[in-house]
């Protein structure tokens, strides 16, 4: 291995000199590496393993490999990412309601269910207003949030408001328009 490294630095050294300087002057150390490398002998050893052996060797390796970092391994102080909890939260929230909505619909015809427009809209009316109101907040506050953060993420797609500062105002505010438009749509609509 050393002898393959006096070569290399031989080389090296002859590629920054004049190009001449390769065979003249360098000649004996490139023959030495040249000699040595072709001496070493490498052998690599294998042995048949069973399944079991096989699984409890691939265990075993991947005990070793490092394990990505749990949300504990980061600082509340130094960023806020409850963000971006959030907006995952509301994100598969908003795709699940809507694919099991969607699910309902379809398959309603063939279990007798009524989901039709009308249907709905009676149902709703003949709720308490503290429930239709409770209800129409549940919908609206992940739309509005998911929708207001995602205003955030395609900012910082275009490469601004990375300062720890900036990040944080704009967490509040997020939160503050959230809010907000979800008021105005459950109040005013």
């Amino acid at each position: 291995m050393n002898a393959q490294r006096v070569g290399l630095r031989a080389l090296r050294q002859a590629a920054v000199k004049k190009p001449n300087a390769l065979f003249f002057e360098n000649l004996p150390r490139l023959a030495l590496g040249a000699n040595a490398a072709s001496l070493q002998i490498r052998s690599a050893s294998t042995q048949k393993l069973s399944e079991n052996d096989a699984q409890s060797l691939l265990a075993s390796q991947r005990r070793q490999r490092p394990v990505s970092p749990h949300l504990t391994a980061y600082d509340p102080t130094q960023t806020w990412f409850g963000a971006s909890i959030w907006t995952r939260i509301t994100g598969q929230s908003l795709s699940v309601s809507l694919y099991a909505f969607s699910l309902a619909y379809l398959v309603a015809p063939l279990t007798g269910w009524h989901i039709e427009s009308a249907t709905l809209a009676s149902a709703a009316a003949s709720l308490p207003p503290a429930v239709f109101t409770g209800l129409k907040t549940l919908v609206a506050w992940p739309f509005f949030f998911h929708f207001a953060n995602g205003v955030r993420h395609l900012t910082w797609d275009l490469a601004y408001g990375f300062k720890k500062e900036t990040i944080e105002k704009t967490s509040y505010t997020v939160l503050g328009v959230s809010v907000v438009a979800t008021l105005a749509a459950v109040f005013l609509l």
